[in-house]
């Protein structure tokens, strides 16, 4: 091999110095002084400043990386030397390898900041790219290359060893959990190992997947720094894993003290909440009253205590959360807000209907009620929808808007015991004595089952209609009753009564001018099971 281009070797790297040299280059460059400086294998030499005539240290850069390029593999066994010329009226001191020059060090180049003689500053420079040149001097070397495909290859198989151990240890971990699982040796619950155990499985399999990834990159960037075409990019990787690193620590070190604050300020909150739920309990049970807060409505109000407490809290915590000025949190705090602009309008017309159903305690949960087309228990009242259980056993789900917006009809609200009161309609002819009708109907909630007789059975003629009478009989039925049931036994007294009585439950409907009046002669007025009044016969 006559000549070996360096184009891997001697490259400018457009990436800032990590060096702690005390001369030339920079550690944090900008984009000028990186033009202005020698770069070998990633690494800065030094910082041209002085300018030669029309030749500018950036041109001085360029002419020394031609030159770096053009050495042979010979030319790079031979050690580097100084030296001492005077150049352009000053001293300076040329750096040669195997008698070829390298580079002109001059006074000019020197930064009075770092305090160095022209001497010192040239030894600086020749120990950095001696170092250099006998890294490349080594890699070349046949048996280098051999010793690191060696290395290579047996980092690959530690590797693969590594990932099949990850492997392995993941099949053990997840056959002792099932193992766990099938014997109760676990000490969290049996109900809940089966759901916990999963996640756990597959938390450890990605911490092993995890393990494997850190482990091809921590060789992947060993092996391309044992070979020289590719030492540049092992140690781009390595210097990136760096900063990586050393930005999370410092990332969360400057972060301990907001999130020390943000953990009081939640601590805060979780306490008052406590002593908050303390006070709306004794509410609740009835031992504590306070102003405006029912029993009934202790559970919405202490909803919206939560949110309002957590929210304040929040807002307070929220400058001192990793990141609240970053714009990742700008967006997303804008993305929620859209969020909740575009699609909260339909939920707040329920959440406030559901407010109202609870703070105007037109219901309660346990109340028989009818809205719309529904009739039945309240079984929930939420803050978007109310569950009724109707006669059929279903549940209905009535939206809050839909509840406030109808009429609600409440069965049991002024009974205190939980009884209700059961109405039913017939409608009987003209011909037919209402006295009679009235008497029937009462006998027929007295043979009902599940009527409490201790408020007499109430009948009432609703509207003398063209061709008929309408009567409603309303009864109370026992506590705990059903309504369906209540309802269906007093229908058959009813018609059990009438029909032992030979009236008949049908309403009539003329299409033309009868022969005769359709009326009850008065000595029909009390027809059985009717009775006169004491006193009138």
């Amino acid at each position: 091999m006559k000549k070996i281009l360096l184009a891997f070797a001697f490259c400018f790297a457009s990436l800032s110095a990590f060096s702690s040299y005390a001369a030339e280059p920079r550690q944090a460059p900008s984009e000028q002084e990186r033009a202005r400086t020698v770069y070998i294998f990633h690494q800065p030499i030094v910082m041209l400043q002085a300018k030669f005539g029309l030749t500018t240290p950036e041109e001085r850069v360029l002419r020394i990386r031609n030159t770096l390029r053009n050495f042979t593999e010979a030319d790079v066994r031979e050690p580097l030397t100084i030296v001492p010329v005077t150049r352009y009226n000053q001293q300076g001191r040329l750096i040669v390898m195997n008698g070829k020059p390298v580079m002109l060090l001059t006074e000019g180049d020197l930064d009075e900041g770092d305090d160095l003689t022209l001497d010192q500053a040239a030894q600086r420079v020749l120990a950095r790219m001696e170092a250099q040149r006998m890294a490349l001097r080594d890699q070349y070397d046949t048996g280098w290359l051999a010793l690191s495909t060696v290395k290579a290859a047996a980092g690959l198989l530690a590797l693969l060893l590594l990932c099949y151990g990850a492997w392995r240890s993941w099949r053990w971990f997840r056959r002792v959990y099932r193992l766990r699982i099938v014997e109760n040796r676990s000490r969290v619950p049996q109900s809940w190992r089966r759901y916990i155990g999963a996640i756990e499985i597959r938390l450890y399999a990605l911490l092993m997947f995890l393990l494997g990834l850190i482990g091809f990159y921590v060789w992947l960037s060993w092996a391309l720094s044992l070979f020289p075409w590719t030492r540049v990019w092992g140690t781009s990787l390595g210097d990136w894993s760096l900063r990586v690193v050393q930005q999370i620590a410092l990332a969360i070190v400057s972060a301990l003290p907001g999130l020390t604050i943000v953990l009081i300020i939640f601590l805060i909150t979780a306490f008052i909440l406590k002593l908050l739920r303390m006070v709306l309990n004794q509410v609740e049970a009835g031992r504590l009253q306070l102003p405006g807060v029912h029993p009934e409505t202790v559970g919405a109000t202490r909803k919206l205590i939560s949110v309002a407490v957590w929210l304040f809290a929040l807002s307070a915590a929220w400058p001192f959360l990793p990141g609240a000025n970053s714009l990742a949190f700008k967006g997303i705090s804008v993305f929620f807000g859209l969020m909740l602009t575009l699609g909260s309008a339909g939920v707040m017309n329920h959440a406030m209907s559901g407010l109202v159903l609870i703070y105007s305690r037109a219901l309660r949960k346990g109340d028989v009620i009818r809205v719309a087309d529904n009739e039945g228990k309240v079984s929930e009242i939420g803050m978007l929808a109310t569950k009724i259980i109707t006669r059929e056993n279903y549940v209905v789900t009535v939206p809050n808007a839909v509840v406030v917006s109808g009429k609600i009809t409440n069965l049991s609200a002024l009974q205190p015991d939980g009884s209700l009161n059961l109405t039913v309609s017939v409608t009987i002819g003209y011909d037919t004595p209402w006295r009679q009708v009235h008497a029937m109907l009462e006998l027929a909630a007295k043979r009902a089952k599940g009527i409490d007789l201790s408020e007499p059975p109430l009948v009432r003629q609703l509207g003398l209609m063209d061709w008929y009478i309408a009567y409603e009989l309303q009864v109370r039925l026992l506590p705990d009753q059903s309504l369906a049931v209540a309802r269906n036994e007093l229908h058959s007294q009813i018609q059990d009564v009438f029909n032992e009585f030979n009236v008949q439950i049908m309403s009539p409907n003329f299409v033309m001018q009868p022969e005769g009046s359709v009326m009850v002669a008065k000595e029909n007025w009390y027809t059985a099971p009717a009775k006169p009044p004491q006193g009138e016969t």
